[in-house]
């Protein structure tokens, strides 16, 4: 359950397509967004204004007028969305468990050349900051 403060999860794949339109730009019109929006698939202008405002409701973007355009930016960092969804992915659906999640992320698909090799480096990086953490 979200803590007061943070916003409550995204439910809709549309959803995170306008987050990652906004994360990507920084800031965007509800014009921008439909704009980067329909160059992937058709929609309707109302329908990405109707996605924003429910964003805005939700705690996901804040907005600033610049004359008579408004502006919107998002309240959370794209890694910090990430991290949260991974989170409450493995709590629920691997019921914590990591190594679960990634069992299942490589029994499904072809790692590309180096990919292996950098997914031991990240590996091996975690556990090195873990160690660092407990001798402190």
């Amino acid at each position: 359950m979200a803590r007061r403060d943070e916003p409550t999860p995204l439910p809709s794949d549309a959803q995170w397509d306008v987050m990652n339109i906004i994360w990507q730009r920084g800031e965007a019109t509800v014009g921008e967004v439909w704009q980067a929006f329909s160059a992937r698939r058709p929609v309707a202008r109302n329908t990405v204004l109707t996605l924003v405002a429910r964003l805005e409701e939700k705690g996901w973007l804040r907005r600033r007028a610049q004359g008579k355009v408004l502006r919107y930016s998002a309240t959370v960092p794209r890694e910090t969305a990430l991290r949260k969804i991974a989170r409450r992915l493995v709590d629920t659906a691997f019921q914590g468990s990591a190594e679960g999640l990634i069992m299942t992320l490589l029994d499904d698909s072809d790692l590309a050349e180096g990919e292996s090799d950098r997914i031991r480096a990240m590996l091996e990086k975690a556990r090195r900051a873990r160690e660092g953490r407990g001798k402190s």
